[in-house]
């Protein structure tokens, strides 16, 4: 296989390449077709209370939803730095980027099997497996930005993948709109067929286009030579790396910032079409016009504002964003069904949350990278970031739903999700200036 220099054009777009292959599962997936499609489906089956039976209890589908959602999270943040040490101690992320994929890629072709109450159990435990393969594959994909990009070249590159991801991500969306809008032209008479076969293209799409960044990503960049050992050293490189981290306390703050904003993020993305349907009653077709909208801004917001963090720092940049994203919590609190053009409102927070969205990921992430210190454990310190990031979700998907069972009402679990930008924006001033972060 033909060897790309570190820094090279080849090398940078096929790893960004990669956001284009996977970011179908958290658009179509977590965020527009699936949410949606669960909830207009386990409504048809729901009591006269609106709770679905499974294991024998009653649930709530959203808050059931949830959980289901921040257990894969926890799945994955108990794993991930094991198996990230473990694949730095033997030199071979590319595999364990390529078993990820393929799990979370044939557990979202699954999901076509929900039909109704007696598959609800499809619908839940795909959707913890297809979590923890897109989650996974993340941990191994990032932590090659600091092999395939220099620093002063990680925030172009980060926000090159991003944009990659949601440009291809609206192609899968817009074509999925039109098939479960306009099931009758493609022969389609079930109203379930038209989304379970895009879970079907979501899963084909993901692993197929995977293909052309596993052909020029490297492997095994620092040539290690395992001993057979090798889960016991792994775990060995993971306390390492553990005692490493406490003596940088720029990469502390950092992930205690990171875990707060991702708290807000996160829940907000994954739960923006549940809102928009269950709390203001917005048609599927709304809803999705809205989450397009979001990932075309989302495009202009990451080049923007990888542009901007250029000139003014990337603490700074993320500070900015993170004044924008409470703003959009106090907004969405304000907003009620019964409001005149509801709908119009709903666009307009989708257009400043989409330009925010692409610039908070792919600062964050290069962010990271730059503070990293001169390592070969990349996967291992990039697990800390990623296991952050989940446990933030897990935390913030639990408030979420527990709020909602408090009050019966998304509203103020939104509202509660500022406090967390909040405490964000204040810990990043802890966060003294680098030669590249600023």
């Amino acid at each position: 296989m033909k060897k790309f220099e570190k820094g090279s054009k080849q090398l940078t777009n096929a790893w960004a390449f990669y956001d284009w292959a996977n970011s179908v599962y958290p658009l179509v997936i977590s965020t527009a077709v699936f949410p949606i499609y669960y909830s207009s489906l386990t409504s048809s089956f729901a009591n006269e209370a609106g709770d679905v039976s499974y294991l024998g209890m009653l649930w709530n589908p959203t808050t059931l939803y949830d959980y289901t959602l921040s257990f894969s999270f926890l799945i994955v943040a108990c794993c991930s730095p094991v198996l990230s040490a473990i694949a730095d101690y033997m030199g071979n992320k590319l595999k364990f980027l390529k078993f990820f994929c393929l799990l979370g890629a044939l557990s979202v072709m699954c999901l076509f099997f929900f039909t109704g109450a007696e598959t609800l159990w499809v619908a839940l435990i795909f959707t913890i497996l297809a979590s923890i393969g897109f989650w996974g594959s993340l941990v191994f994909y990032n932590a090659y930005l600091p092999e395939v990009a220099f620093p002063e070249q990680q925030d172009k590159v980060s926000a090159q993948g991003f944009i990659y991801g949601y440009i291809g991500s609206v192609l899968l969306l817009i074509f999925s709109l039109i098939m479960v809008e306009k099931p009758e032209w493609f022969g389609i008479t079930d109203p379930t067929l038209a989304p379970r076969i895009t879970f079907l293209l979501v899963g084909v799409w993901w692993l197929g286009f995977a293909q052309f960044t596993y052909r020029r990503l490297p492997n095994n960049v620092f040539d290690r030579k395992p001993e057979k050992d090798f889960i016991w050293k792994g775990l060995k490189e993971l306390k390492i790396v553990l005692k490493e981290l406490v003596n940088y306390p720029q990469l502390k703050y950092f992930l205690v910032s990171f875990f707060c904003f991702s708290v807000g993020v996160q829940t907000i993305v994954l739960m923006a079409g549940i809102f928009g349907s269950k709390e203001l009653g917005l048609p599927t077709s709304n809803l999705i016009f809205t989450i397009i909208i979001v990932q075309l801004v989302a495009v202009l917001g990451a080049y923007l504002f990888s542009r901007l963090s250029t000139k003014i720092g990337n603490i700074r940049t993320l500070k900015l964003t993170l004044m924008i994203w409470a703003g959009v919590c106090i907004l969405a609190f304000s907003l009620d069904k019964s409001q005149a053009n509801i709908d119009y409102y709903f666009y307009g927070l989708g257009i400043v949350l989409g330009f925010v969205l692409g610039a908070t990921q792919s600062i964050g992430r290069s962010t990271y990278s730059k503070l990293l210190p001169d390592t070969q454990d990349h996967a291992t310190y990039f697990s800390f970031y990623d296991v952050t990031e989940k446990l933030a979700i897990v935390l913030g998907m639990f408030v979420f739903g527990f709020l909602i069972h408090l009050t019966d009402s998304m509203q103020y679990s939104v509202l509660f999700l500022a406090l967390f930008f909040a405490i964000a924006y204040f810990v990043l001033n802890r966060i003294k200036a680098t030669k590249f972060v600023n």
